[in-house]
């Protein structure tokens, strides 16, 4: 069975963090193609490392840089930044709402 890509939007927050739980759960059903967050850069990597997404976005552009920085040794992910790279990531793949 093919795994199912998720986008987690907010994935630092609290609903996030409970749908990452249900992933790691169920991690031979689906499979995280992008996580974002708002502030939260450190968690926000954090997670990527864990789930090695195709893409991250960190929607304060002034994390851009660190984010970088931080996963500047997985090169398979790209980090994105602003609210404009959360549309394209969240109309092409499902999307669990997390408010």
């Amino acid at each position: 069975m093919k795994k199912q890509q998720i986008c987690i939007l907010g994935s630092t927050g609290s609903i996030g963090t409970q749908a990452l739980d249900v992933i790691r759960q169920h991690s031979d059903r689906y499979e995280i193609y992008c996580l974002t967050a708002n502030n939260s850069v450190e968690k926000l990597a954090q997670q990527a490392r864990e789930f090695k997404p195709a893409a991250v976005v960190i929607g304060n552009e002034a994390h851009y840089e660190t984010l970088q920085e931080l996963l500047r040794d997985e090169p398979d992910i790209k980090v994105y930044a602003g609210k404009e790279a959360l549309e394209p990531v969240s109309y092409t793949h499902l999307t669990l709402p997390t408010s």
